[in-house]
């Protein structure tokens, strides 16, 4: 009769040590972060580091409250965010469409395999003067480069994953007179949701590296915008500011993949 009352502690006393682990790595990951950006400052205020070149933290964020009384960084980072959401929601429906499309032929699959590798290959910063022609210096060639950097990886990757679905409870349903629209809704795509949360992960700072690729080459705003054109004028604090908020965008967009993934496995 104590038997259940035995695991209900087991549990409780696993969940604790778990509960601990994860706050000792977040405190660690916070005392790692700040310990850089002290060590950082003093190395800028000491002159062991060209402060203009480099810049400090404490440059970094009186330079973050100058453009926060401006209201222009809000501008920029909502612009990039916009078209970063954009790219990747472009990205997953199109992979998954890609994939469907060519697990539902293999002759297909096999004949394009080549090029999708090639095409995912292809370094894309190659491709975006030729963007600037076919699409002009706008925002459609922004969100193109963002979809061209993570849609072939993607679609190699769903495809991949379709056809290493169980194939005995493929045949089950084929002998149950299902179509290959009915095991691609009711079988390989509710199999496969680990590994679409996967590849979305994957996605979401691919397609946040494409967009500043584009920014960089064709926007009027944007962070790439702001990082370039900072470096162009030596505004070297907004370059490190603006490099800083990216990598805070990056975290903050995996992270919320990663909740919709822990969600899906409960």
């Amino acid at each position: 009769m104590k038997q259940p009352d035995s695991v209900s502690s087991n549990q409780q006393s696993f969940l604790r040590r778990y509960r601990r682990h994860r706050y000792k790595i977040m405190a660690a990951r916070c005392l790692l972060l700040l310990v850089f950006l002290l060590f950082w400052e003093f190395a800028a205020k000491a002159g062991l580091i060209n402060d203009f070149i480099f810049s400090s933290p404490s440059r970094m964020f009186h330079n973050l409250f100058f453009m926060l009384k401006e209201q222009s960084l809000f501008y920029h980072i909502l612009i990039t965010i916009g078209e970063t959401l954009l790219s990747f929601l472009i990205v997953s429906v199109l992979s998954l469409l890609l994939a469907a499309l060519l697990w539902s032929s293999e002759t297909l699959y096999e004949t394009l395999e080549p090029a999708l590798v090639m095409l995912n290959s292809l370094p894309k910063s190659a491709l975006a003067p030729v963007l600037i022609v076919w699409l002009g210096n706008n925002v459609k060639t922004v969100i193109v480069t963002g979809v061209l950097l993570a849609v072939f990886a993607s679609t190699i990757t769903l495809t991949a994953g379709f056809y290493k679905t169980d194939p005995d409870k493929i045949r089950l349903m084929q002998t149950l007179g299902a179509r290959k629209q009915d095991i691609l809704r009711k079988l390989l795509i509710p199999a496969s949701v680990p590994l679409i949360l996967s590849t979305m992960k994957v996605n979401i700072g691919l397609c946040l590296v494409g967009v500043i690729i584009g920014e960089f080459l064709t926007a009027k705003a944007g962070l790439g915008y702001l990082i370039i054109y900072s470096s162009q004028v030596f505004q070297m604090d907004t370059v490190m500011l603006s490099i800083l908020i990216l990598c805070l965008i990056a975290i903050l967009m995996y992270q919320s993949i990663a909740v919709l993934s822990r969600k899906n496995t409960k």
